[in-house]
């Protein structure tokens, strides 16, 4: 079977194409059912407009005034009523595709649990906030719910995040044992949501079917999450949308000697630049004065790669209390390391993002801070949210801009991190 072929019976299992016309179906009915109650509205109106011509030539000018204000109210209690329609539709429409993903999912879930074939969970080579605030407790909660043997199950995510998923599954593969840092941005760069099976994802699970024991492997690509979720994202349904879906947990570090040498009590940093905390000269002033702040009294343990595999560029400090650890990273290893370093420390500050997500599902607390208010809230709000249910330990989101109004409020206070 050529690629081609392989990538169209992927996505044709991932979209569901037959559900596709029954989804256009439904569509057509509401909309006739629309046409209709419109068209209805449209004839009212044209009665009290000759109601209106008949009176105006049989009463006088106090009467046809009144009755002129009484058919304004009606016309406008008829607008309404059109507009509570037309969103009542929409509502409808909505809540009949949210019904379609549902079965769609189930059954494609149904079928991947009796076949008994090796499952490929991923790749994933998106966003690490989305990775853990939405796919690793999808997967958690999927293989649960279907209750499927975790030895069918191979999880493909890349930096060396094995721990994130636990014991979900049997196999972890990295795809930085595949492909270089370089070959990784070029294939990525362009697409960080992976909505569908792209060419990239298809390449990957290529490679991996000519593994032993992986050549009929099935998927559980990404794109069915972003199908199920996308309502929640578009700001058209509530987190009960994702959380129906989510099984939401603490996440355990893996053992790690490569930081046998680090100092028993330090705090974990990780500021780098992005749309929402752009390359200025005062935000590279805050981050200098910040991190010189905490390496006064604290060790700072900085969590700088040395490389690059997206858009973000890492900010770098120095000094007598500040502590690097990029020389012991690798693109294979570097989130795992990373992951470890924040799990033992005190506290995460650093750039508001994914790794700020990573602090608090490891029970430590995270300050994280942007100066442009770019990013979506009701990400942060869920987050937020489950740390509160998690319980232990949360992210605090701030403007740079609000720093000197907290430090004046906290001055001289006594604060724990833990």
């Amino acid at each position: 079977m050529t690629q081609r072929s392989r990538l169209g019976r992927l996505v044709a299992r991932l979209t569901g194409g037959a559900q596709l016309d029954r989804l256009a179906a439904v569509d057509e009915k509401v909309a006739k059912f629309g046409r209709a109650h419109r068209e209805d509205l449209a004839g009212h109106r044209h009665q009290l407009e000759q109601v209106l011509d008949r009176l105006s030539t049989r009463a006088g000018v106090d009467a046809v005034r009144a009755l002129e204000r009484r058919v304004e109210d009606l016309q406008a209690s008829l607008a309404q009523q059109d507009r509570t329609l037309s969103n009542a539709l929409e509502r409808a429409r909505l809540f009949d595709e949210q019904a379609v993903d549902d079965r769609r999912f189930a059954r494609r879930m149904e079928a991947l649990r009796r076949d008994g074939r090796p499952i490929i969970v991923g790749p994933w080579t998106g966003e690490v906030g989305f990775e853990l605030l939405y796919w690793v407790p999808f997967v958690r909660w999927t293989i649960a719910r279907y209750g499927i043997d975790p030895t069918r199950l191979t999880v493909v995510s890349r930096g060396g995040v094995a721990s994130w998923y636990g014991p979900l599954a049997a196999r972890y593969v990295d795809v930085f044992s595949m492909f270089s840092t370089g070959e990784f941005r070029a294939a990525t760069e362009e697409a960080k949501k992976q909505r569908r099976v792209g060419a990239f994802d298809a390449g990957i699970v290529t490679r991996l079917r000519e593994r032993p024991g992986l050549k009929e492997a099935e998927l559980l690509h990404p794109g069915m999450m972003y199908r199920l979720f996308q309502p929640f994202w578009r700001e058209l349904a509530t987190a009960a949308r994702v959380e129906a879906y989510s099984d939401y947990g603490r996440l355990e570090s893996a053992a790690t000697p490569e930081l046998a040498d680090l100092p028993g009590e330090y705090v974990a940093a990780r500021f780098y630049f992005s749309d929402c905390f752009p390359d200025t000269p005062s935000n590279r002033a805050f981050v200098t004065s910040m991190i010189d702040a905490i390496s006064g009294h604290t060790p700072v343990v900085l969590l700088n790669a040395p490389f690059s595999v997206d858009d973000h560029r890492d900010f770098t400090a120095a000094g007598g209390r500040v502590i690097a650890i990029a020389d012991r990273m690798t693109p294979e290893n570097n989130l795992g390391l990373q992951t470890a370093v924040i799990a033992r420390a005190r506290a995460f500050i650093g750039t508001y993002g994914g790794y700020s997500y990573l602090a608090p599902f490891h029970g430590v607390s995270a300050l994280a801070f942007y100066s442009e208010r770019t990013f979506k809230p009701h990400h942060l709000h869920l987050a937020q949210r489950v740390f509160d249910r998690l319980g232990g330990a949360g992210v605090l989101a701030l403007d740079v801009g609000q720093l000197p109004l907290v430090q004046l409020a906290t001055a001289g206070a006594s604060v724990s991190t833990r």
